[in-house]
């Protein structure tokens, strides 16, 4: 569990990478922002390493409770897709700035225990989505003639394609209304 000030300094960080990309995330624009020495922050993280692992890490933790919950849920295949969508256009309308740092896997090219770490992320939202596509498939909801992972990947990335262009389009449209609109599309596309 973190600290608040370990919060802070997580919240903080991800702003920072929002607004001047992961080079503007520097110890020393973290300890302007926050209003604290740099030692300060050192007595809390290790390294900017250890600051992106630990906002990895609190996605990647978020995630798997959520998908633990939905797969013991009772809903049926398409009401699971259709929650998944929910839960994430409400998260990134209330969190925009993480998008600068979820979906923007690039950034962590250059160390491997960031990268696999969304990689992780990425994986298990991908087989997630095909578990729920398979259980549809087997009650007759959705379509057989359809992979399980091409449908996973057509829902996989119709979201983070839509997230990345309300980012891109400064939040300029209602996001949770084009996603309800997206599933829709997607629905009749899988349904059989």
């Amino acid at each position: 569990m973190l600290s608040d000030r370990q919060q802070q300094i997580i919240n903080e960080a991800i702003i920072l990478i929002d607004k001047k990309g992961i080079q503007g995330l520097t110890i020393k624009n973290l300890s302007k922002a926050i209003g604290i020495s740099e030692p300060g922050i050192y007595r809390h993280f290790e390294s900017k390493f250890h600051i992106l692992a630990e906002i990895l890490d609190e996605f990647k933790d978020n995630i798997n409770e959520f998908n633990q919950e939905l797969m013991k849920s009772n809903l049926n295949s398409l009401k699971k897709i259709g929650k998944i969508y929910q839960t994430h256009f409400n998260f990134f309308v209330k969190n925009p700035a993480i998008i600068s740092v979820i979906f923007a896997e690039e950034i962590f090219n250059n160390d491997k225990i960031l990268y696999n770490k969304i990689n992780e992320i990425l994986k298990a939202n991908e087989e997630l989505i095909s578990q729920i596509i398979e259980e549809g498939q087997n009650t007759g909801e959705i379509k057989n003639e359809v992979d399980k992972k091409q449908i996973a990947l057509i829902i996989m990335g119709s979201l983070r394609l839509l997230v990345k262009k309300w980012k891109q389009n400064s939040y300029s449209f209602d996001l949770k209304l084009e996603g309800n609109k997206l599933l829709e599309t997607i629905k009749i596309l899988i349904i059989k």
